[in-house]
């Protein structure tokens, strides 16, 4: 709809219903001159209580709020009159102006209040409360307040998100809008959270040339983040040269200039690592780096003789009440007499009581220790297991704690205030990613010792690098591995065919019994409706096993058989549309209340109430009312909750992750998926009491004996697998590897020129 198709109207901002600061979505009260007031809802950045705004749009009816105007935009013009003026400040639109002083301002200055705020702070000091120092703070909020909205306003209009103003503003202040202006790439600096395509199209609308150098060098950086969602800490050079030039459909020379420029400025760091020209992202290289130099540090540092350590190792026996096993023992002594060590082995392998024993072990030693591991899901098994509180890395380290934003820091704990602790025993270290590798090790006293457990065989992390495994090929760190299965754990056939697989031998798929079941479905479609009639029916009434213990696993997310067909088919057959039921749709995909949901990406600032109950998410004015209880922050990538409640109204979503309800503004939601399903990666760190796997065909890179080894282990009591037998054995027969380009293992072995 052209300009001149839409609505005009124009009038005073009344009252500010709503406003999501994320997005700039506004539901406000506007009074136009002469008339009754109506609402408007509509992209409207720091919008305030007594402005003037002409919005271009057309009227809606909204099935709860009746009739509203949608602004398609609008032009906005500050208070004029003592009236507006006044109403404009006493709303607290300008922090340290209340109503109170706002009538001293007004009945002072009147028309002239805001030129006086803004130009002349010094005549503010004639009224009474009011110093120099005030003055000026008020007359720097008015226009920081004012630059910022004008830097929203030219973001939204030429298509981008809000939410990046405030951050661009406290970085460059009154000059934000040049900066962008002049470099629009700026934007996809991760530190402002944009897309590079969304800079990429403001560039186009400003002039940029296709093979322009902020262009080419934004395009590298970009190629870089990308592939660390594939794994890679680093790319090879004249690869990433390559793949830049043909994302912007170019020659190889401007990229080649670019690369240069970045490694002037230090944001490139191009190094030759085991006979690889490696172009790195200069924190990830600082992430690399400063792990191999802490664990070369701890693997060669000796630690002080424990006197009477076999004494200590007896009652560490006696206190959990078993005989250890030879390796089990050798693990123990490792623990003892070394600063660092790796701890693997597959399941039923005795990982867990060797754990316990360290720990009694270290009790006996005087050491204070702390366990941690890299999920909340895995957090929380640990702790079951073992009697003592673990807590998830990002929460050991403080993450989203006001000191955690502090100089630049992702953490709170760090080298300069580092954990109280003798020793970090960190499970499923096979999950940890280079930084958050990196982070820890940050935060550990020098003379805390390190115990890394994990299953060597599982999947890499999802985030770059391959820490566990790099770690254990560099033949630096002295590593226990258990390889002998325990009689109880013989008797499962999850854990007898977990081996198996493992060996790369094929499992007899017959069902006679147990815990172990293959039910042979070829096509997507008949694949898809045996996991729902699984999950729905089959499962609980003839197992007693219930919806929410049952977790639906699939190689891939795509194609038929994926994770986003089984979610749909399990949605519908769980959790179906119905009117009682509030809901949101974004593109494909529709989040209902009572849906099981994962956060797919770390975000440190979404705040969170522990110990609340759900509340009327507004008013009877329509107001937002908050939620109370015990407030936090940050929800983590792998993070599995329910939808309890929406507010169409306040643009809401109500998650419940365990015993904290996290407020989601809709737009956010686009850091979740449905959960009934999830990728055999994703699954990552958890076991659950029963697994469905869906093994359909899919690309060849997920038919790997890794994939089905990592999902088969994920089952406690009850695993089946639906699919056809071809693609299993592929699966056992596959131990191919997709590579990672990561430089820990050179680092350590001494292999870096």
């Amino acid at each position: 709809m052209e300009d001149n198709e839409l609505i005009v109207t124009e009038g005073t901002v009344q009252s500010v219903i709503f406003q999501n600061p994320e997005n700039g979505y506004t539901v406000l009260r506007l009074r136009p001159d002469g008339d009754e007031s109506f609402t408007a809802v509509g992209a409207l950045p720091g919008v305030t209580v007594g402005e003037k705004l002409r919005l271009y749009g057309s009227w809606t009816s909204h099935p709860s709020f009746g009739q509203q105007f949608k602004a398609e935009h609008a032009e906005r013009y500050l208070p004029e009159g003592s009236s507006a003026i006044y109403d404009y400040l006493a709303s607290g639109a300008i922090k340290g102006i209340g109503a109170k002083l706002a009538r001293l301002i007004v009945s002072e200055f009147g028309a002239r209040s805001l030129d006086v705020i803004e130009n002349s702070p010094e005549e503010l000091v004639k009224l009474r409360g009011i110093t120099s120092k005030k003055a000026e703070d008020i007359s720097e909020r008015f226009r920081r307040q004012t630059g910022l909205r004008r830097l929203m306003e030219f973001l939204v209009d030429n298509g981008v998100k809000p939410i990046a103003a405030a951050k661009l503003y406290r970085a460059y202040g009154d000059g934000a809008e040049a900066v962008v202006t002049e470099n629009p790439y700026i934007l996809a600096d991760h530190a402002f959270g944009m897309d590079f395509f969304a800079a990429d199209g403001l560039a186009v609308r400003l002039g940029f040339a296709p093979d322009c150098r902020e262009r080419a060098a934004a395009a590298a950086i970009f190629e870089l983040r990308h592939n660390e969602g594939n794994g890679h800490v680093f790319l090879p050079r004249d690869k990433l040269v390559a793949a830049t030039a043909q994302l912007l459909e170019i020659d190889s020379e401007p990229v080649e200039r670019a690369l240069e420029e970045l490694s002037e400025t230090g944001e490139l760091i191009v190094q030759r690592v085991a006979g690889v020209d490696a172009a790195y992202l200069r924190d990830m290289f600082d992430a690399e780096y400063e792990t191999a130099r802490r664990i070369a540090v701890m693997s060669r540092t000796p630690v002080d003789d424990t006197p009477g350590l076999p004494v200590l190792m007896e009652r560490a026996e006696y206190r959990c009440g078993i005989r250890f096993a030879d390796k089990q023992r050798a693990a123990l002594e490792m623990a003892a007499r070394g600063r660092v060590m790796v701890l693997t082995g597959g399941p039923g392998t005795g990982k867990t009581t060797t754990v316990r024993g360290i720990i009694s072990l270290y009790d006996e030693m005087g050491l204070d220790t702390l366990l941690t591991a890299p999920t909340g899901r895995a957090a929380k098994r640990l702790t079951e297991l073992t009697g003592r509180e673990a807590q998830t890395v990002h929460r050991l380290l403080g993450a989203g704690m006001p000191e955690a934003g502090e100089n630049g820091r992702e953490f709170e704990k760090c080298a300069s205030d580092p954990l109280d602790c003798g020793a970090v025993i960190l499970d499923e270290t096979s999950m940890v990613d280079i930084k958050l590798m990196a982070a820890l090790l940050d935060a550990m006293p020098p003379s805390a010792r390190l115990v890394m457990v994990g299953d060597a065989d599982q999947l890499p992390s999802v985030g770059p690098g391959n820490v566990f495994g790099d770690v254990i090929r560099s033949g630096t760190v002295p590593v226990i591995a258990l390889t002998d299965i325990f009689r109880q754990a013989k008797e499962s056939a999850i854990v007898k065919n977990a081996h198996m697989i493992n060996r790369g031998e094929t499992p007899a798929l017959k069902n006679a019994g147990g815990d172990f079941f293959f039910l042979k479905r070829q096509d997507p479609e008949s694949i898809t409706g045996t996991v729902t009639e699984l999950i729905s029916r089959r499962l609980p009434q003839n197992m007693g096993i219930q919806p929410a213990e049952i977790q639906v696993l699939s190689p891939s997310r795509k194609y038929g058989g994926g994770t986003r067909e089984l979610n749909a088919a399990v949605q519908e057959a769980l959790n179906p549309a119905s009117p009682e039921k509030k809901e949101k749709n974004l593109g494909s995909v529709t989040f209902r209340v009572g849906d099981r949901v994962m956060q797919t990406r770390n975000n440190y600032d979404i705040m969170w109430v522990k110990g609340a109950s759900a509340v009327p998410a507004a008013d009877e004015d329509g107001e937002p009312t908050p939620v109370r209880g015990e407030p936090g922050a940050g929800i983590y990538n792998g993070d599995v909750g329910y939808i309890e409640d929406m507010d169409e109204g306040a643009q809401m979503a109500y998650i419940r992750f365990e015993d904290k309800l996290v407020p989601y503004p809709f737009d956010q939601l686009t850091d979740l998926e449905l959960a009934y399903a999830v990728t055999v990666h994703k699954s990552q760190g958890s076991e659950y009491r029963a697994v469905i796997l869906a093994l359909p065909k899919c690309p060849p890179g997920l038919v790997a004996r890794g994939v089905l080894y990592t999902a088969v282990t994920r089952a406690r009591e009850l695993l089946v697998i639906v699919g056809g037998p071809d693609v299993f054995s592929a699966m056992v027969a596959n131990d191919r590897r997709q590579r990672r380009y990561s430089g820990l293992r050179a680092r350590l072995a001494g292999e870096v020129e």
